[in-house]
């Protein structure tokens, strides 16, 4: 059963290596544990990107710079415990990672993962998504 559309936020965590090679950072959705990047529901009165980089924290402890415009979107549909389906547009912002915490909110639902970008691509389900991730990473070759 359908329930209609929705708007969500993510980050794309991403680090450069000290062999100038860059990584992306996945995390495990908390019901199905497939590799996913840090995405939310928007909060009134936070921006877009500064959404997006407080799920990374929430959900990835990162924290870093996040681009105040995406670098592209998907869709994705979301699987509601009611059993209704909502498909979502998620507006995706970059966020270079300047450090993991020690410890954050989510830390004992979810894994994390970094990941170099073609393995990111090939790990996650949603065919925008991987194309949005490569796309990404074709800048820093």
């Amino acid at each position: 059963m359908k329930a209609g559309k929705a708007q969500q936020y993510a980050a794309l965590p991403y680090r450069r290596t000290k062999a100038g090679t860059v990584e992306i950072m996945l995390v495990t959705s908390r019901e199905t544990r497939r590799w996913i990047i840090p995405k939310g529901w928007p909060i009134e009165g936070v921006e877009p990107h500064n959404l997006a980089a407080l799920e990374a924290m929430e959900e990835a402890g990162l924290l870093g710079k996040v681009g105040d415009k995406p670098i592209g979107s998907y869709h994705y549909d979301k699987k509601r415990g009611d059993g209704s389906i909502v498909n979502c547009t998620v507006d995706t912002f970059a966020m270079e990672v300047e450090q993991q915490m020690p410890a954050w909110p989510e830390q004992d639902q979810r894994k994390t993962q970094w990941f170099a970008p073609e393995d990111a691509a090939a790990q996650v389900q949603e065919p925008e998504l991987r194309v949005l991730i490569a796309k990404f990473a074709k800048q820093f070759r």
